[in-house]
């Protein structure tokens, strides 16, 4: 069932089926528990913001081997694949047959501010980013997260998106913490 009305007159949207993207996709769905997908965002904004509320300007240059992202770089990312993601979901949702265009990530962060940019203002842009994907999220009535759209040449639904959203920053955050912070504190 794609979602139900609660009590509260909540919806609540279930994981999409492995049909409803890209299997390319799947492993970041992977990652999101639950069935309420509206708190488990607004959760991650939370969880993102205790990591990175108490790093240094320093900790923002770091990076874990030659060659990757910078922790401010990883960040900058995360921000602009939600706005990519959240556009989607946007058209798709309003019906918009019109086929979406890929990007590709590298290109976007070596043409980037990032590493010049203070960690506070890309923490700042996580939460602007964070918010507006949620009040766009919040609006969608029950036929919008079912609406199907091309996106980077692949058939994906409104509710993919959300939950490859939330993966996508699950599997990021990890990598923060587990190969830039965690391991760098030793």
């Amino acid at each position: 069932m794609l979602g139900e009305i609660a009590a509260s007159s909540t919806l609540t949207i279930a994981p999409p089926q492995p049909a409803e993207c890209s299997p390319y996709y799947h492993r970041y769905i992977s990652l999101v528990a639950g069935n309420d997908i509206l708190a488990s965002l607004d959760e991650q904004r939370r969880r993102m913001i205790l990591l990175l509320s108490s790093l240094s300007e320093a900790d923002g240059e770091l990076r874990y081997a030659p060659g990757k992202w910078s922790a401010k770089e990883v960040l900058g990312h995360v921000n602009d694949a939600e706005r990519i993601f959240a556009y989607r979901a946007l058209r798709i949702a309003r019906n918009d047959s019109t086929p979406l265009e890929g990007f590709e990530q590298d290109d976007y962060v070596r043409n980037s501010p990032f590493g010049q940019r203070p960690l506070a203002d890309l923490i700042e842009d996580f939460i602007a980013v964070r918010r507006a994907t949620l009040s766009l999220l919040r609006t969608l009535d029950v036929a919008a997260w079912s609406r199907r759209g091309i996106a980077n040449k692949n058939e994906v639904t409104v509710r993919a998106i959300a939950y490859i959203v939330a993966g996508h920053e699950l599997h990021h955050r990890g990598i923060l913490e587990e190969k830039y912070f965690t391991a760098n504190r030793g």
